[in-house]
C-alpha cells in the first residue's frame, strides 16, 4: 500500500514541479496541482484501504473491554459470595427437631 502511495506522491511532485519550472505555469498552478492531483485524492485513497484496520483494532478493544468486564463481574461475584456466608434466596432455617419442644397456652 505504502510503495503505491510514495509512487504517486512522486509522480504528482513532478507534474507540481513541472507546472512552476514552465514558461506558462505558475506556482499558484503547481500548489493547484499538487493539491488536486496528489492531497485529495490519496487522502481518501489511504482512508479506504485503512479501514480495515481500523475495524480490526475496534473489534480487539472490543474483544479486550468484554473480557476485562467479565473478570470483574467474576471477581465481584467472588467476593461477594465470600463475604455473606447465607448468599441464597431462603430463609435462615430455625433449629427444628427434638430438641425443640411445642409450646401450648393454657386455657
Amino acid at each position: 500500500m505504502y510503495l503505491i502511495v510514495i509512487a504517486w506522491l512522486y509522480v504528482v511532485v513532478l507534474m507540481a514541479v513541472a507546472e512552476a519550472t514552465s514558461t506558462t505555469g505558475s506556482v499558484l498552478g503547481a500548489l493547484i496541482t499538487f493539491a488536486l492531483y496528489g492531497a485529495l485524492p490519496l487522502s481518501i485513497v489511504i482512508y479506504i484501504l485503512g479501514t480495515p484496520g481500523r475495524r480490526r483494532k475496534i473489534r480487539a478493544r472490543e474483544v479486550q473491554e468484554r473480557q476485562m468486564h467479565e473478570r470483574t463481574v467474576a471477581a465481584q461475584a467472588a467476593s461477594q459470595a465470600s463475604a455473606q456466608p447465607d448468599a441464597g434466596s431462603h430463609a435462615p432455617g430455625a433449629a427444628a427437631g427434638p430438641a425443640t419442644l411445642p409450646v401450648r397456652e393454657e386455657a
